[in-house]
C-alpha cells in the first residue's frame, strides 16, 4: 500500500467505500425482496405448498422444472413411478387448473405392452354438434325417493378425519359446482359436507359412525336423522375397500380431534379402528336384510361397496335375490379394485389381497347379466381411475359410473408426499395441523375440483365421440380392445363371449 501514490490511494479507498455501499444496498434490496416474496407466498391462495412454506416452497417448482432435463439421466421416466406416475399426476393437475392437455411429438406410452387398452376409432366420428350430455342414471327407481343424476364421474369416500376440514369443504363445494356427488366415507356426516348443497352418498362403515348406538349397532333414529337431510341421496354399506380387504378403517389417534370425536362418537385422541367387518353380517341373507332395513328406514336407494376375491358369494347373493324377488336386491354395487387407495393400510393387504378391476369388473357385470339382474342393479366402480382412458374403459366394461378419491386429491394439490397417515401432509389435505391446513384455501380449490370433474367428462366424451357414439354411456365392449401377450389386441366383446350382447343397455332405460 505504501508503494501506491497518496492521490491514487485516496481514489482506491473511495472506490472501496462505494463498492461496500453498493454491496450493503444490494443485500438490503435482496432482503426486502425476500420479505416481499415471503409475504406474497404467505397470503396468496393459489398454491398450498408456497402458502405453507413461503420461499422454501419455490424449490419444489425449481426442481420440478429442471427435472425435465435431468430425468432421462438420473430419475424415473414419466410413466414409471408408483402409485401414480408423473404423467397421470400432470394430467390431473392440468385438468384441475383448466390448462391445455395437448402434448407434442407423439405418445410416450408403450401401446404394445400386454394389458394396454386401445379404443377403436370409428370411420365416421360423432360431430361436435351431434354430441350429447351423459344420459340420466336412476338409482332405486322403486324407492320412496329415487336418485337421478347425469354424473358419470364422482367423488369417492374420503372421511372427515382422514382428510381435513378445508379439504372436505373444497370437495363438497366443488362437487356442487360440477353437479356430481360426494361420498362421505365411513367417518360420518359433518356440517362441512352439508354446507355446500352437494349431493351426498352416506357411507355406512363397519363402525357405523354418525348412526351408531352405544353397542356399535345402527340406531334407527340416528339413521332417520341423517336421511332427513335432502342432500343425502343414497346409502352405501361398506363391506370392504380396495387397499385393505378384510381390515376396517384406521384413523391415527393424532387425527381424532374433539369435533371428529363428536361426529364419530368415539374418545378424543384415541385411534379410531373400525371392525374388520360388520359383526351382524355373516351371510348374504344378512346383507340383504341390512339393505332392506336401511332402505325401508330411509326411503332412499341403498347398495354396498366391496372388493371381489372369490366370486362364489356373488352366486349365493344373486340366487338369494332371485328367490326373494328383485325388490330385495341392492340398488347399486360399488366395486373397488385391489389397486384402490387409503390413507393407512397394512402392506400385505395393500399389495396382495383382492382382484384388480381389470378382472373383477367384467366378472361382476357378467354375473349380473347371467342372473338377469343387470337392469335392476347399477354398477359403480373405483380404483385408480384418475385419467380419461381408464374411466372410458370402465364404461366399456359395463360400469354405469365411476368414483375417484385420489384423482380429486390431486385436484386439491396433493403432491403424493405419502404422509397421509402422519398428520403432516404438506398440502393441507390429510392433516389437522392448522398451520398446514392454511395452505388449502377451499374457495380456490373448489374451482379446481369442479374443473377436474368437468374436464374428465369432456375428455371421456371425446373418446366416446372418436368411437362413434354420441355420449359416454353408450360405450360398450365393442369399442375397445386389449393387447395380449402375443402382441396383438383382441376386442373386449370377444374376450368375454356370450356374456354381453354387444351394446350395453343405456342407463336411461335401466
Amino acid at each position: 500500500m505504501d508503494l501506491i501514490p497518496e492521490e491514487s490511494r485516496a481514489w482506491l479507498f473511495a472506490i472501496m467505500e462505494i463498492m461496500a455501499t453498493l454491496f450493503i444496498v444490494a443485500v438490503g434490496f435482496i432482503f426486502l425482496a425476500l420479505i416481499f416474496v415471503f409475504l406474497i407466498d404467505r397470503f396468496q391462495t393459489k398454491q398450498a405448498i408456497r402458502r405453507n412454506y413461503p420461499l422454501i416452497g419455490w424449490f419444489r417448482y425449481f426442481f420440478e422444472h429442471f427435472g425435465i432435463f435431468f430425468r432421462q439421466y438420473f430419475f424415473a421416466m414419466d410413466r414409471e413411478e408408483l402409485p401414480f406416475n408423473r404423467e397421470q399426476r400432470s394430467w390431473s393437475y392440468r385438468a384441475a387448473k383448466n390448462l391445455p392437455n395437448t402434448v407434442p411429438f407423439g405418445s410416450t406410452k408403450n401401446i404394445s405392452e400386454p394389458g394396454t387398452v386401445l379404443f377403436l376409432s370409428a370411420a365416421f366420428p360423432v360431430l361436435d354438434e351431434d354430441a350429447k350430455l351423459p344420459g340420466t342414471i336412476v338409482f332405486g327407481s322403486d324407492c320412496k325417493t329415487p336418485y337421478q343424476t347425469n354424473s358419470i364421474f364422482n367423488i369417492s369416500g374420503m372421511s372427515y378425519g382422514a382428510i381435513s376440514k378445508p379439504a372436505v369443504q373444497a370437495l363438497s363445494n366443488g362437487a356442487a359446482k360440477a353437479g356430481c356427488w360426494v361420498n362421505t366415507g365411513e367417518g360420518g356426516l359433518s356440517r362441512f359436507h352439508l354446507e355446500s348443497g352437494a349431493d351426498l352418498v352416506f357411507q355406512i362403515g363397519t363402525a357405523k359412525y354418525s348412526i351408531r348406538n352405544e353397542h356399535g349397532a345402527i340406531d334407527s333414529n340416528k339413521l332417520k336423522a341423517v336421511a332427513a337431510h335432502e342432500q343425502v341421496k343414497m346409502f352405501e354399506i361398506k363391506l370392504s375397500q380396495g387397499a385393505k380387504p378384510g381390515k376396517g378403517g384406521i384413523l391415527p389417534a393424532i387425527k381424532v380431534t374433539a369435533e371428529i370425536s363428536k361426529i364419530r362418537g368415539i374418545p378424543v385422541n384415541q385411534a379410531s379402528l373400525s371392525p374388520n367387518r360388520h359383526p351382524e353380517l355373516e351371510t348374504v341373507k344378512d346383507l340383504l336384510k341390512m339393505i332392506d332395513f336401511v332402505r325401508s328406514t330411509t326411503g332412499k336407494p341403498t347398495g354396498f361397496k366391496c372388493v371381489i376375491g372369490s366370486s362364489s358369494w356373488l352366486d349365493e347373493l344373486f340366487l338369494e335375490i332371485i328367490k326373494k324377488g328383485p325388490g330385495s336386491a341392492p340398488d347399486f354395487i360399488t366395486l373397488d379394485g385391489a389397486e384402490g387407495g387409503s390413507g393407512a393400510a397394512p402392506l400385505p393387504l395393500i399389495d396382495s389381497v383382492g382382484l384388480p378391476l381389470s378382472e373383477s369388473l367384467p366378472l361382476l357385470v357378467d354375473k349380473l347379466i347371467e342372473y338377469n339382474l343387470r337392469k335392476r342393479i347399477k354398477v359403480i366402480c373405483s380404483g385408480k381411475l384418475i385419467t380419461p382412458s381408464p374411466v372410458a374403459w370402465a364404461l366399456c366394461m359395463g360400469a354405469d359410473c365411476i368414483t375417484s378419491a385420489r384423482g380429486f386429491m390431486f385436484s386439491l394439490g396433493c403432491i403424493q408426499a405419502l404422509q397421509c397417515d402422519k398428520n403432516t401432509c404438506p398440502a393441507g389435505i390429510t392433516t389437522h395441523n392448522k398451520k398446514l391446513q392454511r395452505g388449502l384455501v377451499p374457495q380456490d380449490k373448489a374451482e379446481r375440483v369442479m374443473r377436474y370433474q368437468q374436464n374428465m367428462v369432456k375428455e371421456v366424451s371425446m373418446i366416446a365421440h372418436s368411437c362413434g357414439v354420441s355420449e359416454p354411456g353408450l360405450l360398450n365392449r365393442d369399442h375397445a380392445s386389449l393387447v395380449i401377450p402375443e402382441g396383438s389386441s383382441i376386442v373386449l366383446s370377444k374376450l368375454y363371449p356370450d356374456k354381453v350382447s354387444g351394446s350395453k343397455i343405456h342407463p336411461t332405460v335401466m
